[in-house]
């Protein structure tokens, strides 16, 4: 009984348990019974869409239908058309420069064989005039007024200058130096080459400021009479500089003749490669407008040069075959070899110049105003320069030492006897006289239309600038566009606060400003042309500044203002 009653609970507790753990396993069966047809309509469902998405992929990464795009897709042009614009009229710029750049390089060409013929055909009568006046003047009493104008002083100096150098070039032997020259290795003539362009260029950037010395000084009003024995010194100078540059281009002349008659033509050839490597030299370069400027005149003067050269070969090559016009056939297509590479350097050079920079072809015919202003305004009443000496001053063109080693070799080549060779000797100087006059007439009417067109006729009424007018001129604008921190401080003062400092400080200019300012010469001036929205921007001129922003500012140059070599030293980055 008692065993009984204890075993009762116990088997009512396991009846509960058990009871407990079939309902549980009911539970999980039917949780993984639904879980289970959930994940089987899952499964079919991810089954059926995998398929289609997979046919889809298939069918879009078909080669066909990437063939198909390919040959059909489109685009517009449209949608970016100011690049697309700006692009052809870079093209259109490009194929523009070589029409305006020989126009310019024609009209340069022709400037410069006025200044070169005055040398041969009007010089000499004016030094004639000159002496005439001043072995005239004293016989008539003619007292209290000047023997000779300025002028015709410069003009007999230019005279002097010829007769003495001749005579001092009739010692050199030519056909020593050309023999001494072809005996040298090709590769050292190139050097040599090489060379003597470099002095060229530094030969006429010097001696044209001689020769301005030596006018001014032999024209400038002295109150003692000691003062004329400094004339001297400054024509024995000139003397010297047009020697030694007369040699230097007889040199260049004769290493030329050697690469004409050389026979494998090599040294010609690496000469004429030379001409390409300027353009490595410039093209990729920053230039401005009054850069290309005065590239533009350098070239000018350099085939100007060039031509003088090639005709001194010629004349030197017949001379050495008793003037066979047969001979002249044989070096025509290597003259024409050169001047057509030279024309073909230039044209590519300014193209890409132009391209680089986005410079338009327009400015060509700038320049070629500008240089037809200076032959205008030297017919002018109130010219204070001849013409010859301008166009030296612009382009860097000396024509007395050229037309010196010219007489040297026309003399040396050309024998004159009889009285028939006189005759064809006038007839020939009559005729350099008339296409001097002809193409003076012909520049000039051409000058005044450029002039004309490019508005600049009321330039030619303004008086030459002085050191008064350009002090004058200097202290206007220090006036009205210069505020400087003394003037700030005055102004604030005024106002009752206190100066207030800067975030950035300007140096103290007072002291500078004060001092007074050195006259500028002509060819040293710029004329600026200040922008309409430049007007109410104060600036430094001691710092070069602007107030408000501190931003380096370069002055606007005028291209009648820019010389030839004004800013040759300046590295252009």
């Amino acid at each position: 009984m008692a065993e009984s009653l204890s075993t009762g609970p116990g088997e009512e507790k396991e009846k509960e348990t058990e009871d407990r753990e079939r309902d549980g396993s009911a539970t999980t069966a039917e949780k993984s019974t639904g879980s289970y047809g959930s994940t089987e309509t899952r499964g079919l469902r991810d089954e059926n869409g995998g398929s289609v998405g997979k046919r889809r992929n298939l069918s879009d990464l078909s080669l066909v239908r990437f063939i198909t795009t390919e040959l059909t897709r489109g685009y517009f042009l449209e949608h970016n058309e100011a690049k697309y614009t700006e692009r052809r009229e870079r093209v259109y710029t490009c194929l523009r420069i070589p029409k305006e750049l020989e126009k310019l390089m024609t009209f340069g060409f022709f400037l410069c064989l006025d200044a070169f013929l005055y040398v041969f055909t009007l010089l000499p009568l004016r030094v004639i005039l000159a002496l005439l006046r001043l072995l005239t003047l004293p016989c008539c009493g003619v007292s209290g007024s000047r023997l000779l104008q300025p002028a015709q002083v410069c003009d007999v100096l230019k005279g002097f200058i010829m007769v003495l150098c001749y005579s001092m070039m009739s010692y050199v032997d030519y056909a020593m130096m050309y023999h001494l020259i072809r005996g040298q290795s090709v590769i050292k003539l190139y050097i040599i080459y090489n060379m003597l362009e470099v002095a060229d260029r530094l030969f006429s950037s010097f001696g044209q400021d001689i020769l301005d010395a030596l006018y001014w000084t032999a024209t400038e009003p002295k109150e003692k009479k000691r003062a004329h024995i400094g004339v001297i010194p400054h024509f024995l100078m000139a003397v010297l500089y047009v020697f030694l540059h007369a040699i230097l281009i007889m040199v260049q002349a004769t290493t030329l003749n050697v690469a004409f008659n050389s026979h494998n033509k090599s040294l010609l050839t690496i000469m004429m490669s030379n001409n390409f490597v300027e353009i490595k030299g410039s093209v990729f370069k920053k230039f401005e407008k009054n850069n290309l400027f005065q590239m533009s005149n350098s070239d000018i003067k350099e085939r100007f040069t060039n031509y003088i050269l090639l005709l001194i070969v010629c004349l030197r090559n017949m001379e050495q075959f008793s003037w066979n016009p047969d001979h002249l056939w044989v070096l025509f297509p290597d003259v024409v070899m050169v001047i057509a590479s030279e024309v073909a350097v230039d044209v590519v050079k300014h193209a890409f110049i132009t391209k680089f920079n986005d410079i338009s072809a327009d400015v060509y015919g700038e320049y070629r105003a500008s240089l037809a202003f200076d032959l205008v305004s030297s017919r002018q009443k109130n010219a204070y320069t001849d013409y010859s000496d301008s166009v030296s001053r612009r382009m860097g063109f000396i024509p007395l030492p050229l037309a010196l080693l010219l007489i040297r070799v026309v003399t040396s080549s050309v024998k004159i006897q009889g009285s028939l060779s006189f005759m064809c000797v006038l007839l020939f100087y009559l005729g350099m006289i008339t296409l001097k006059v002809l193409n003076s007439i012909v520049l000039l009417g051409t000058s005044c239309v450029f002039v004309k067109a490019a508005n600049m006729e009321e330039k030619l009424f303004n008086p030459p600038p002085s050191a008064t007018s350009s002090r004058v001129n200097s202290r206007a604008n220090r006036t009205k566009h210069v505020n400087t921190p003394a003037q700030q401080a005055e102004s604030t003062a005024d106002k009752g606060g206190t100066p207030l400092a800067s975030d950035n400080p300007q140096p103290n200019t007072t002291a500078e400003s004060s001092a007074p300012t050195l006259p500028k010469s002509d060819s040293d001036t710029f004329l600026t042309t200040p922008d309409e929205e430049d007007d109410d921007k104060i600036i430094n001129t001691d710092t070069g500044l602007e107030r408000d922003g501190l931003k380096p500012r370069t002055p606007k140059k005028d291209l009648l203002e820019i010389d030839r070599f004004t800013i040759c030293g300046n590295r252009i980055d």
